[in-house]
């Protein structure tokens, strides 16, 4: 039985195993990314029952999705392999201080083809989160209606849907984004947004970004991202700022994706609030210790094993 699902984009990583512009790296290294798919593995390192629901390339990429999920207990019986079509790629160069930049290939992917036809109404009825993003919904418009009716379904039958704003700027602007947005945040019951999300989309700050929020919507809980300096929630009474971790970040991509995993995977287990906040801290520093999204996203025992050495 799932518990936790995610709609979205995967797309294969080709990250730079050096500093410095595309044009001038000789290396890479091969991995698995897109928010989504991310997210979903976080679940599944974490001990969460996680399933994916996609479209990919019928090619050698979406083999290597299908393998990835499949090893480690991500259910893919909602992936959809299109005849024909293509996974999408990307390429990162990393920055100095752990920062990194995107090059994608994505226009016209396999992934951009869902639509909500493409939906299985009995397998979101059983999930207890359903989870997607505003990358998933910038794909196509098709994906755009798909996030909002399944984030209907699950809700119809007394499941949660979980949402990360993640605002790509390349992949549309925010004027146009920011309705489709809020159309989805208005169902959301889990609202996620980087610091980075509320300044492009609206320039202010995360306690007006959180008020404007609950203004029109009624999320259970606002999570901010926050880096290195970790996570404010908001829970529609009171704000909770909790600190994050020292680590020697190496690439920080995904590990917002991870944060989001084990936020869920916290809440489904009942843990009290400030404990799911140092819990996902933990798991997004960790992400960052090692090159590439999928990689360094850690598992259970290393996840505790940290915190039992951070507060020893």
């Amino acid at each position: 039985m799932v518990d936790v699902a995610s709609f979205g984009e995967p797309m294969v990583e080709f990250c730079a195993t050096e500093v410095g512009k595309l044009r001038d790296v000789r290396l890479f290294k091969r991995g698995w990314g897109g928010d989504t798919s991310n997210f979903i593995i976080a679940v599944a390192r974490l001990g969460g029952k996680a399933g994916y629901i996609c479209r990919i390339g019928e090619d050698e990429f979406g083999e290597s999705f299908l393998n990835l999920w499949r090893s480690e207990g991500v259910d893919t019986s909602q992936v959809i392999v299109e005849k024909g079509g293509f996974t999408a790629i990307y390429f990162i160069s990393l920055l100095p201080g752990g920062g990194h930049d995107f090059t994608y290939f994505r226009k016209g992917s396999a992934a951009s083809h869902y639509s909500p036809s493409d939906l299985n109404p009995e397998y979101l009825s059983k999930l207890k989160v359903f989870h997607s993003s505003g990358i998933s919904m910038a794909i196509s418009e098709s994906c755009r209606e798909t996030v909002l009716k399944a984030a209907d379904l699950i809700k119809e039958h007394g499941g949660l849907f979980s949402f990360d704003v993640n605002f790509r700027p390349k992949l549309w602007s925010s004027q146009y984004a920011r309705p489709f947005i809020e159309g989805a945040l208005r169902k959301a019951d889990i609202v996620f947004a980087s610091r980075e999300d509320i300044d492009l989309l609206y320039g202010e700050d995360v306690d007006k970004f959180a008020k404007r929020i609950y203004g029109f919507a009624r999320p259970i809980f606002i999570v901010i991202k926050m880096g290195g300096e970790g996570c404010i929630i908001f829970d529609g009474e009171k704000r909770i700022s909790i600190p994050g971790f020292k680590v020697n970040v190496v690439d920080t991509t995904g590990a917002g994706d991870a944060f989001d995993g084990a936020f869920i995977v916290g809440l489904l287990e009942g843990k009290p609030l400030e404990d799911i906040g140092i819990f996902a801290n933990a798991v997004g520093a960790l992400t960052t210790t090692g090159l590439g999204a999928v990689e360094p996203i850690p598992k259970r025992s290393r996840v505790e094993d940290f915190l039992g050495e951070v507060r020893l």
